[in-house]
């Protein structure tokens, strides 16, 4: 019998300290009132200097083997996406793997920034498929306070932590994923960056000096980009599956800007009340935000099985891509 891979269980965690716009007007020269016109975002969530990655990411990965009904050492497989790693080596998802004491799985990390999660769920896929791998811990996991500089109105505004996991396995058709598109252009990678950090520009006092170890961002630009991108890849995965926009029952765009979601949904003709968002309230989380969204969509019981899921993303690299899913 053909197998399809399906999410299993799924969980998230959020660190406890919040950072509102009206705490950011007292840090930056900016205005709840501006902020939340341009990206829809009232709130985000920032660590503390005791939280990692690889902390968070295990509080939202147990969650997501509980509900699962399996432990740690049940897994075959985990992949960490993310950007903002506990450390350059060894992976974060060898510390994740270490502490959920899955001891006897492959573990890696993936970066792919915000279109992460869907790049990982999509190499899940094909080891599920292919028969190696039973139990695959999928996690997006993102800490980018740490790399957010607070005299930088344009980028500051936006990003919060967050991390959320996923366990997938095989599930019987026609549930499970039913398709996937994933892209990168790296003639954009300038738009969105960390300069410094890395062998092109070790870390130096002149970096530091400099704030190159801070987001850098081209906002104006990767606005059009995205909005193209993620409609245009929608469709494909739409297409070869021979599903209709209005046989979504769930769309769950990267919560980048509300501005943005609003017109990928109108493009493609996605009802308002089908499209899951909570970027006023968590902000942008990088490639933690669509397992975000999924995991509260779970636990709010919005998902009953046979509802056909949308997810789409855009980000750094430049990234896109778009995974379609019978629940």
């Amino acid at each position: 019998m053909e197998l399809a891979a399906g999410i299993l269980g799924t969980g998230s965690a959020l660190p406890e300290k919040v950072l509102t716009n009206l705490d950011l007007e007292k840090m930056v020269e900016t205005s709840d009132r501006w902020i939340t016109e341009r990206t829809g975002i009232k709130e985000r969530h920032v660590a503390g200097p005791q939280d990692t990655t690889s902390t968070l990411s295990v509080k939202a990965s147990r969650k997501a083997l509980e509900m699962a009904g399996i432990s740690g050492p049940d897994l075959d497989l985990i992949i960490c996406s993310t950007i903002s790693p506990d450390m350059p080596l060894p992976s974060t998802a060898a510390l994740i793997q270490r502490d959920l004491g899955a001891r006897a799985c492959c573990a890696f990390d993936l970066a792919a920034a915000c279109s992460g999660f869907l790049f990982g769920i999509t190499v899940a896929d094909q080891f599920i498929r292919n028969g190696r791998c039973k139990r695959v811990l999928v996690i997006g996991a993102e800490l980018l306070s740490r790399y957010v500089d607070y005299k930088d109105r344009a980028t500051c505004v936006l990003f919060g932590d967050g991390m959320a996991a996923a366990v997938l396995g095989p599930v019987t058709p026609p549930s499970g994923i039913l398709g996937s598109d994933l892209h990168t252009e790296g003639l954009y990678a300038d738009h969105l960056y960390i300069p410094a950090g890395g062998t092109a520009f070790p870390p130096s006092h002149e970096t530091i000096a400099r704030g190159d170890h801070y987001i850098k961002m081209r906002g104006n630009e990767l606005f059009k980009v995205a909005v193209r991108n993620m409609e245009e890849v929608s469709r494909r995965v739409l297409e070869k599956a021979q599903v209709c926009a209005s046989q979504v029952d769930l769309f769950i765009p990267h919560q980048a800007n509300q501005r943005i979601t609003e017109a990928v949904r109108e493009r493609l003709g996605v009802a308002p009340e089908k499209v899951y968002t909570n970027i006023d309230r968590v902000g942008n989380t990088s490639s933690a935000s669509i397992p975000i969204c999924l995991d509260e969509c779970v636990r709010a019981g919005r998902l009953k099985r046979g509802d056909m899921i949308l997810m789409a993303a855009f980000g750094a690299g430049v990234t896109w891509g778009a995974v379609l899913m019978r629940w």
